[in-house]
């Protein structure tokens, strides 16, 4: 065989390391309670570092789930067919708790530790949607205590046990949302699916949902019109006994991206249906579920950011270019530096909320307080960064980052969409705006959260009284909505980089997100910062 040149100057492929080997991810796990979490975490992350758990999630996403309406016999199955690295994915991802298992937790720091393992088991995106409705779909049911008492047990074992059979019968389940449809959107007001009482107490549930994710769940969350009006309700696929409940599949939709994930448009042809919570009430009931998944975003989009940064910055460290590593050559030590400092005020941030969530769920006024105005910023702003900093990051490898040999392209497709789910950027500033108007408690502990860091830089304590002003005006306030919540979010983030991050981290945020002394692409950061610490803190870990 002939050889036409050597290959040389390519980078290495970043395996066997550990994901949650993260600095602002450790250090946050510390911060908020779950150090005890930590062996289980770190094990989770050496997995997700491994060339095997990384093709299932390219097998995954490369081979997307098959939809079968009928048998070879005619007879209607309504079914979705997954490779099997979906179901080890799935697998995994349950026997370690990323589910529902901190609700069966009474430990303080468990939701801070699944948050950290969310963060860390970050191969595929596509079955995190079913993991995080499993998690989110508890508070929820718990406004049917009957309906929790039989399937909460279920939904927090530590076991993956797909199939469509009666669920009091399987050994874990696994749980999904079904909220919109063609004529609303996020307007569920305007849904016409139906709902009517039987004598049994059930209810028979008929109409369209335009996405249901995940559609081979044991049970789902929906929205229809009852008597009093749109109510939420508990739907099986089978019912108790085995036989199938009349959901039908119209079809799986064809995505950008998120491929492992078979979203679904579906219909109920008299559908039995448990109402949860109270009739009329559904968007209240359901939003309990909605808060819990709109974190998930948050972690989901920080998440992929580390990944990304660390996948450019490993090209960085590896390739040569005009007689220099990449990482030396000022002006990609740049972009790398501003890529870590947006995805270590991410992870810092979504560490937070996931300790105010973990101290809300055990009781803390003050901190659900915090979790509802901080949590809509959030959601809003880093999901609206993450995509920004994932194609930053594909540019570091060139043409290389734009093909789907490398995983950046995936992360690419992949982060847009978690700006859209549960309120894409408008439902988002509009729901922070909400806050303020109807809970002003939550405004009064964003502030009590933010004086903490008075005092410790000037151009902080410009941005919170500049921001406090513009709280003042209400004129137009729905039109400047997105500029005002990411002001809130913005603080916020240089809040807690002040009080926790390295110096020059906090430094570095500070000159550009607040003083503005940053261009509008990443890789502007002003001259005189100090660099190499922000750049230590890619490095991963072995």
């Amino acid at each position: 065989m002939s050889s036409t040149h050597d290959v040389t100057n390519q980078v290495p492929p970043l395996v066997g390391h550990d994901t949650s080997a993260d600095p602002a991810l450790l250090e946050g796990i510390e911060r908020e309670g779950a150090a005890w979490a930590l062996p289980e975490i770190r094990e989770l992350g050496r997995l997700a570092g491994t060339q095997e758990a990384m093709d299932w999630g390219r097998l995954a996403e490369r081979v997307p789930p098959r939809l079968h309406t009928h048998d070879r016999y005619g007879r209607r199955v309504d079914e979705v067919e997954y490779v099997p690295a979906y179901h080890q994915l799935m697998e995994t991802a349950v026997s370690h708790g990323v589910h529902a298992a901190p609700w069966a937790d009474d430990r303080r720091g468990a939701h801070v530790a699944r948050a950290a393992k969310f963060y860390a088991w970050n191969v595929d995106a596509g079955h995190g949607c079913p993991v995080s409705m499993t998690y989110a779909v508890v508070p929820a049911l718990r406004a049917n205590p009957e309906l929790a008492a039989r399937f909460e047990p279920l939904l927090t074992n530590r076991v993956y046990d797909f199939g469509l059979r009666d669920p009091e019968a399987k050994a874990g389940l696994i749980a999904g949302m079904s909220m919109t449809e063609k004529q609303g959107g996020s307007d569920v007001r305007a849904n016409t699916t139906t709902a009517t009482p039987q004598p049994d107490g059930s209810y028979r549930i008929v109409g369209h949902k335009w996405f249901t994710s995940a559609p081979m769940s044991d049970m789902f969350l929906t929205l229809a019109q009852a008597p009093g009006g749109l109510s939420c309700f508990l739907l099986p696929r089978v019912l108790p006994g085995g036989d199938a409940n009349p959901i039908r599949f119209m079809r799986l939709k064809d995505k950008l991206g998120n491929k492992s994930n078979a979203s679904s448009e579906i219909e109920y042809d008299n559908a039995v249906g448990w109402l949860v919570g109270e009739e009329g009430r559904g968007v209240k009931t359901i939003v309990e579920m909605v808060n819990m998944t709109r974190l998930d975003c948050v972690i989901g989009s920080a998440s992929g950011m580390r990944f990304a940064l660390v996948q450019a910055a490993h090209h960085a460290r590896h390739r040569a270019a005009f007689g220099k590593l990449l990482i030396d050559q000022p002006l990609m030590r740049n972009v790398l530096a501003d890529l870590a400092v947006e995805s270590e005020a991410a992870t810092t941030a979504m560490m937070r909320l996931a300790g105010a969530n973990d101290r809300a769920i055990h009781g803390d006024a003050g901190e659900a307080a915090l979790r509802r105005l901080a949590l809509a910023a959030t959601k809003y702003y880093v999901c609206k960064r993450g995509p920004v900093l994932a194609n930053e990051a594909l540019e570091c490898l060139g043409g290389n980052g734009y093909t789907e040999d490398f995983d950046l392209a995936r992360i690419y497709r992949e982060l847009p969409l978690l700006s859209i789910w549960e309120g894409s950027g408008n439902v988002a500033a509009l729901d922070a705006l909400r806050a303020i108007g109807r809970e002003p408690e939550s405004l009064d502990a964003f502030f009590v959260e933010a004086e903490l860091a008075v005092g410790t830089d000037p151009r902080y304590d410009d941005a919170v009284a500049s921001l406090k002003k513009e709280l003042t005006q209400f004129d137009d306030i729905e039109l400047r909505a997105r500029r005002l919540v990411e002001q809130i979010a913005v603080v916020f983030q240089a809040g807690l980089l002040l009080r926790f991050a390295p110096a020059a981290v906090a430094d570095a945020f500070c000159a550009t997100r607040l003083a503005r002394d940053w261009g509008s692409a990443f890789g502007t950061l002003p001259a005189g910062l100090d660099l190499t610490p922000i750049l230590d803190r890619t490095e991963p870990g072995f």
